[in-house]
């Protein structure tokens, strides 16, 4: 299931599917395009870790507004670049940091809870 909102929303709007979003899913990956297309190098690789380990996980385009978006997660998160990993309400970082995980071999059990 991939969340594609419409360019017409608010900066509100888009704050509180930001934050429903991250709040009803395990894993969240908030990125530049989607699944089968990623728009750039570092959300194709978050993508790429992610999907190793997590079969099942939201995807949420924020190209169709990204200023919006870059500002509702930036308050999420205090981090200024997407993509941007939520799992289980709690940021975890961009693929800098989702490749470290897995190069230290913690990515699985942050994704599953294993």
């Amino acid at each position: 299931m991939t969340f594609q909102p419409g360019s017409d929303l608010s900066a509100d709007e888009i704050e509180d599917r930001v934050v429903e979003t991250i709040e009803s899913n395990d894993v969240v990956l908030f990125m530049k395009g989607n699944r089968l297309m990623p728009q750039c190098g570092y959300s194709a690789r978050a993508l790429e870790l992610i999907g190793q380990y997590q079969e099942e996980f939201e995807t949420v385009d924020v190209l169709p507004a990204l200023d919006h978006y870059r500002a509702a997660l930036n308050g999420q998160s205090g981090w200024e670049t997407i993509p941007q990993t939520y799992v289980n309400g709690e940021f975890i970082g961009g693929s800098d940091i989702l490749a470290e995980l897995d190069e230290r071999g913690d990515l699985k059990a942050t994704l599953t809870d294993e």
